[in-house]
């Protein structure tokens, strides 16, 4: 017994010696980027629920991944805006008495009005557990910045000898929209240590993801510093996503040596001018489309939307089946992040298709090599190619409103020659052309999306 209970000391020690070490792995500059080596693709609660998503909705659709999507790549269940708000109502942020749940050091907690599960101090662990248990991955919405109410009451600052939020923070470039949180000044003591202490929370939370607001425009590379600091130290694999829009192409270099994904223009809805705006922004950002950096298109609005969200009555999408099939399709050839914005379980089965494509996502995760071919007046052509298989994708656009349009590729423009056979990925139909060039006739609004290969 003796011999068993030392040997029992020992293994136990030095589990928790593999614990401690756990607990403080730190990662070594751009390890991040193998963290989203594909396009990151989930669901976000934003477009569907605005700040009022509650734990059993949230459920529910991780529920509906699992049984519907989870098989195509679909793995993140994203929290957006605002879960640590009690009162906030449908199409709108309460900013004249917001009950804020926030703990001693400053750092905001989930509401257990909304998140019940959140008890007992456990934050947002069984919610990820719950999530985890069924192969999924687990995100959060946050704020740039430190909470006012932590300034306003001087609560310490984790990890540092006496500092507080008062001695760290700026009125200035306060977020225009939200007036939550206040500027971190980068470089004050204690400044550093607040973003350590948040992301050392949502490590031991289990989350995988966190999308953070009001980064990009204007750009905040103190405080993306901060922030790429304290995922690197806090020992979990986070992917950072940069929000919203739209973010200087000057910054290039410096959001994709810290970010996994950032966003290029601001919310995208359901109305078409938003499309055609995305799809033009988007011409600058083709070269910086790599593994573990994404260029992001933002959110898909698609399926039941607004059910309480920000913009809007309860709907679906108001964007025609043509229009869907465009944006979902340049998403897609773009290798943006894809996140699905509309409420899950409400899904019908048109738009189900849409998610669940097997050649369009083997393309999305696949293929390389994404450019332009041209834009003007109204006719896109962008391609791609599948080095694994040999195909070449060339997605062909209409985005004009006035008529139709012949959208026409030369094959020498991709290098090809001699026969090619194209698959239509969305219908499967194949064809054989044998011309100089591919060509479609599009009406207003709509797109096609080919895979082709050299015929032997």
């Amino acid at each position: 017994m003796k011999i068993k209970n030392i040997f029992a000391l020992i293994i136990g020690a030095s589990l928790v010696s593999i614990s401690s070490f756990a607990q403080t792995k730190t990662f070594g500059k751009g390890d991040f980027k193998q963290w989203a080596e594909t396009p990151p693709m989930g669901w976000n609660s934003w477009d569907c629920y605005g700040p009022t998503v509650q734990e059993h909705e949230v459920k529910a659709n991780a529920d509906y991944m699992v049984k519907n999507l989870k098989k195509f790549g679909w793995e993140y269940i994203v929290v957006d805006i605002r879960w640590f708000v009690e009162n906030d109502k449908a199409g709108g942020y309460n900013q004249t008495d917001p009950r804020y749940v926030i703990d001693q050091y400053g750092r905001y907690l989930p509401a257990l009005n909304r998140f019940p599960s959140a008890k007992d101090g456990q934050g947002f662990k069984p919610l990820a557990d719950y999530i985890h248990k069924q192969g999924l991955k687990f995100g959060i919405h946050i704020m740039r910045g430190i909470p006012k109410k932590a300034v306003e009451d001087k609560m310490p600052i984790k990890g540092t000898n006496g500092i507080t939020a008062d001695q760290i923070y700026t009125t200035a470039l306060q977020c225009e929209w939200l007036k939550d949180n206040y500027t971190i000044v980068a470089d004050k003591p204690g400044a550093q240590e607040y973003y350590n202490s948040i992301f050392e929370l949502y490590a031991q939370w289990g989350v995988d993801f966190v999308k953070i607001d009001d980064l990009s425009r204007p750009y905040h590379e103190g405080e993306i510093n901060l922030i790429r600091n304290a995922i690197d130290k806090c020992g979990r694999k986070i992917v950072l996503s940069t929000s919203p829009g739209e973010t200087p192409i000057t910054a290039a270099a410096h959001v994709s040596s810290h970010a996994n994904m950032w966003r290029m223009v601001d919310d995208v809805w359901d109305t078409w001018p938003h499309i055609t705006h995305l799809i033009d922004v988007a011409q600058k950002w083709y070269p910086y489309i790599a593994p573990g950096t994404w260029p992001d298109c933002d959110m898909i609005p698609l399926g039941r939307i607004s059910v309480r969200g920000e913009r809007g009555e309860d709907r679906m999408t108001r964007l025609t089946k043509d229009e869907q099939y465009t944006l979902i399709t340049f998403f897609n050839i773009f290798k943006s992040p894809l996140f699905f914005g509309g409420d899950l379980p409400s899904n019908d089965a048109f738009t189900l298709s849409l998610l669940t494509n097997n050649e369009v996502v083997k393309m999305h995760n696949e293929s390389t090599a994404v450019k332009q071919l041209f834009q003007k007046e109204g006719k896109i052509a962008v391609t791609s190619k599948n080095a694994k298989d040999g195909s070449i994708y060339l997605a062909l656009f209409n985005i004009s409103d006035a008529s139709s349009e012949k959208v026409a590729v030369n094959l020498s423009d991709i290098n090809l020659s001699g026969t090619v056979e194209l698959t239509n990925l969305w219908t499967g139909e194949k064809s054989s052309v044998s011309s100089a060039e591919i060509a479609a006739e599009l009406k207003p609004h709509c797109s096609i999306l080919y895979k082709i290969k050299s015929k032997k």
